[in-house]
């Protein structure tokens, strides 16, 4: 095998908007906004350690050093595992993703972890082969196998995510959205433990038929048909009273001619998708006006749903990146 050309690299993923509303554990989009960065560099020790993990953001400090407990140190495990290299990976992860916050913080460690440690490889997978490293790693936090999260940090837009499968979807490019995140935390198991009960069918019918009027008005660039479909008739009730705010929010970006607006993965963030640009940033000051009046403090990002994908970061040097004392 020929030596890798650097023993370090730094990667970014970004936010991302889980469900979408009408795809519950199926569709998410990624956005232009917050994100994690993992430094992950080749060591000689056949294992994977976490060195540290920084961030000013909401429950950073809070996230385990213990490889098998984290996200991306699973994710590095079961890679390192399953290709059986004979060497290891020591992570630092930068979080710029709030813990709890519904924008795919735990997928955004992991991913941007897995996508540095491939640029490592003597030979790097494509990106559907990093698939499944991901849903490894990001089941520590969901408690499940699903890639809503992880996959559109993959490849970037709108996905279509199933158990073994990534798949892109068509999207407009006049498409955006406003994401709000209030100064709330909500953890992942408890937004799906309010999920337990039993569904009757003629809510998964009408359910479906939302989900096929979405889809077909993305493929087909409708914005009518998109308005029509993005309705939560399963989920949305059930996390809706776990969100101090929400329903005014939604109001707020339904009145600024949202095409539609629910809450991002499992929540307490909330976004809504427009028809422009000029829309998405009209509605922005009237979405997070209504958690302040809630009484929370809260941030809005305004960006394409066609947002970018994980990347390796180019330009300054590892080196450069870290604190002093990281450096030895």
């Amino acid at each position: 095998m020929n030596p890798p050309c650097r023993d370090a690299v730094r990667a970014f993923a970004p936010a991302s908007v889980g469900n979408i509303g009408v795809g519950f554990d199926l569709l998410g989009h990624s956005i232009d906004g917050p994100r994690d960065v993992a430094i992950v560099r080749r060591i000689d020790d056949p294992s994977v350690r976490i060195d540290a993990i920084r961030g000013e953001v909401t429950g950073a400090e809070m996230l385990p050093l213990q490889p098998a407990l984290n996200t991306a140190g699973r994710a590095l495990q079961c890679l390192r595992d399953t290709l059986g290299l004979p060497y290891g990976f020591a992570v630092e992860l930068e979080k710029g993703i709030p813990v709890g916050s519904g924008l795919g913080g735990s997928a955004a460690s992991c991913v941007a972890a897995l996508v540095a440690a491939n640029a490592l490889l003597d030979t790097p997978l494509p990106r559907a082969s990093l698939y499944p490293f991901a849903l490894d790693g990001e089941s520590l936090s969901s408690g499940s196998r699903t890639g809503d999260n992880v996959a559109p940090m993959l490849l970037g837009g709108v996905v279509m995510a199933t158990a073994t499968r990534m798949i892109g979807l068509a999207v407009p490019d006049w498409l955006h959205c406003v994401v709000v995140h209030p100064e709330q935390v909500l953890e992942t198991r408890r937004a799906r433990a309010v999920l337990a009960e039993p569904v009757a069918l003629p809510l998964v019918v009408a359910q479906s038929a939302h989900l096929a009027l979405f889809l077909t008005g993305l493929q087909r660039g409708d914005a009518e048909l998109i308005r029509e479909g993005l309705h939560d008739l399963l989920v949305e009730p059930r996390r809706a009273p776990l969100i101090p705010g929400f329903a005014a929010v939604k109001a707020a970006a339904l009145d600024q001619r949202a095409l539609g607006a629910s809450i991002s993965g499992g929540g307490p963030s909330v976004f809504a998708w427009f028809a422009s640009r000029a829309d998405a940033e009209a509605a922005a000051p009237a979405m997070r006006s209504a958690f302040n009046d809630a009484g929370f403090g809260a941030q809005a990002h305004v960006s394409p749903v066609a947002g970018p994908r994980a990347d390796v970061l180019a330009g300054a040097s590892v080196d450069e990146t870290l604190p002093r004392a990281a450096r030895a």
